[in-house]
């Protein structure tokens, strides 16, 4: 019996050009020549590309108008390829997902060599993709975003953020440049090691039996338009079953059409040439026709719907959970990317993909773990201990499949305030008294903002009771109204008091984020909002109104 590549030569052949470029696509954001000092100038989504497997996703862009009561670009795109599926069944899943090749060379090179864990039966676990559907759905149209934990394109993407990527950037770069891994890198993981481990369950277990989307592109197939059909001819040798991993072939060797992918292994390995992928109305000849195939006029069967309505219902209830409302805009507020949304409609757009993680130049955005609940598991967020948002890169917002972070250009970026960088004067050297120290204010000059000035502290006074200039030490403090809370001065004062010196246990200088704080804007312009901001604090001065210096923002005033 031939070989799934001999049986089928274009469709794997297809496959691999669909995984080689998506892996082309994820690795070559981040080129080797990018770092924090020479930041790559992308204004054009086109230029990066990645984002394009994402929105294949349909799941992703569906459950993000969903979650966030908009319609984003990306459900354009789940239409059409759903369409799509409509014209080649479960076309994505046969010829595109990434995920799926990837489970297949799996299950070739690992998972076929340890059978004596295969489920051989057909039994209700089948259904549970519809479950998970409905689970997500049902909890998007609640304001809960879950899909890209279990959606195919998010969960291999996050899942090759914290594997492979980290070996990209070492090999490539440095070693030095691979930010700490932290529990919730190896957390994020455990979704993609979980499919691999589905596999030894049964060929494609996950993209049969679990993948959500996957049960999308199902439904879609009750309109399909074409169809494996099987002529009187077969002789019933049972080589289709074999060959068959999405188990798509019934015992009486006619199709399961909810599982079937077009992918065309079956009519490779069949000796008399007994099927045929025809259009759904052929009636040239008399087709076999037998009890295991279910005609799409009568739909999902009972068992499928009633794990739809259960997961329906897991789906409402985690919306208790990781709703939008979770903590968001209470206590302590991550920083998030320049150009990020309102947090509340962030939380429900972001799929926690990793692609903005992964683009970025300096590794500055960094998964976020349970700080602030369920909710924001995963989202990006700058971890300024590690490196700052570098002026000259806009890549994360380029790269965002569902709009969670706006697209903006340099000019635009560099007018986005993401925090307000504060000095912890008890831990200041300078302003504790125990040596001048100038780190924040160099970086920040180097970095074009100005946002940090000096005050001198500590002055004797002489004989006379005079200030003696001689005297005191110049202790840093932030222009509120300069600053955009980029954190390099944190990140600078963490790198060398902190890690190389030993001086300080913490950074003196951190950036926060919260009201008032940050621009999270759903639209608009943020140069038109500085300017707003610039013409109304010289309307108080000119108008004699109190306003107490550069030091304090508007919102302090």
């Amino acid at each position: 019996m031939p070989s799934a590549w001999a049986a089928a030569p274009l469709t794997r052949l297809a496959q691999a050009v669909c995984l080689a470029l998506f892996l082309a696509l994820f690795f070559h954001v981040l080129r080797p020549d990018d770092s924090p000092q020479v930041a790559p100038v992308r204004q054009d989504r086109r230029l990066i590309g990645i984002d394009v497997a994402l929105r294949l996703d349909p799941l992703v862009g569906i459950a993000a108008s969903l979650a966030s009561r908009t319609a984003t670009s990306a459900l354009v795109v789940a239409g059409c390829v759903l369409l799509a599926g409509v014209a080649v069944p479960r076309l994505f899943c046969g010829y595109v997902c990434p995920l799926g090749t990837i489970v297949d060379l799996w299950d070739w090179a690992v998972a076929r060599r340890l059978r004596r864990f295969h489920l051989h039966r057909r039994g209700p676990w089948v259904h549970l993709r519809y479950g998970l559907l409905a689970a997500v759905l049902a909890a998007a149209a609640g304001g809960a975003m879950v899909a890209g934990y279990v959606s195919p394109i998010p969960l291999l993407t996050r899942g090759l953020l914290v594997t492979l990527a980290p070996l990209q950037i070492g090999l490539l770069r440095h070693w030095g440049a691979v930010p700490p891994m932290q529990w919730e890198h190896f957390l994020a993981a455990i979704p993609l090691a979980g499919v691999m481990a589905l596999s030894l369950l049964g060929p494609r277990f996950w993209c049969r039996c679990v993948c959500p989307a996957g049960a999308l592109f199902s439904l879609a197939a009750r309109l399909r338009v074409t169809e494996r059909k099987v002529a009187p001819a077969c002789v019933r040798c049972g080589r289709c079953r074999v060959v068959c991993s999405m188990d798509a072939v019934a015992d009486d060797f006619t199709t399961r059409d909810a599982d079937c992918t077009f992918c065309q292994v079956c009519g490779g390995v069949c000796p008399v040439g007994a099927i045929q992928f025809t259009p759904r109305w052929d009636r040239s000849t008399e087709w076999l026709h037998g009890d295991a195939t279910v005609p799409a006029t009568v739909g999902l069967s009972r068992r499928a719907l009633l794990t739809g309505a259960v997961g329906g219902i897991a789906g409402v209830l985690l919306t208790r959970y990781i709703g939008p409302a979770d903590r968001a805009g209470e206590g302590w507020m991550p920083v998030r990317p320049p150009g990020s949304v309102p947090e509340e409609q962030f939380l429900r757009q972001c799929v926690r993909c990793g692609e903005c993680m992964k683009a970025c130049p300096s590794q500055c955005l960094q998964p976020l773990g349970l700080q602030t609940g369920l909710a924001g598991l995963w989202t990006p967020h700058v971890v300024a201990d590690w490196a700052g948002c570098h002026e000259n890169c806009s890549n994360c917002g380029q790269v965002c499949p569902t709009g969670a972070i706006r697209p903006l250009d340099l000019e635009e970026k560099r007018a986005v305030r993401i925090g307000l960088a504060v000095v912890n004067e008890a831990a200041c050297l300078s302003h504790s008294g125990r040596e001048p120290c100038r780190l924040c204010y160099l970086q920040c000059r180097a970095a074009g903002h100005d946002a940090i000035e000096f005050i001198r502290l500590h002055v004797q006074l002489d004989e006379d009771g005079m200030p003696d200039d001689q005297t005191g030490i110049d202790a840093p403090v932030v222009v509120a109204d300069r600053c955009v809370g980029c954190g390099q001065c944190q990140a600078r004062c963490h790198a060398v008091n902190v890690v190389a010196r030993g001086a300080l246990a913490k950074a003196a200088i951190v950036t926060r984020a919260g009201q008032g704080r940050d621009d999270r804007l759903p639209s608009g312009s943020y140069l038109e909002l500085r300017e707003a901001e610039r013409r109304r604090r010289r309307q108080k001065r000119s108008q004699g109104s109190p306003v107490r210096d550069d030091y304090l923002p508007d919102f302090l005033e």
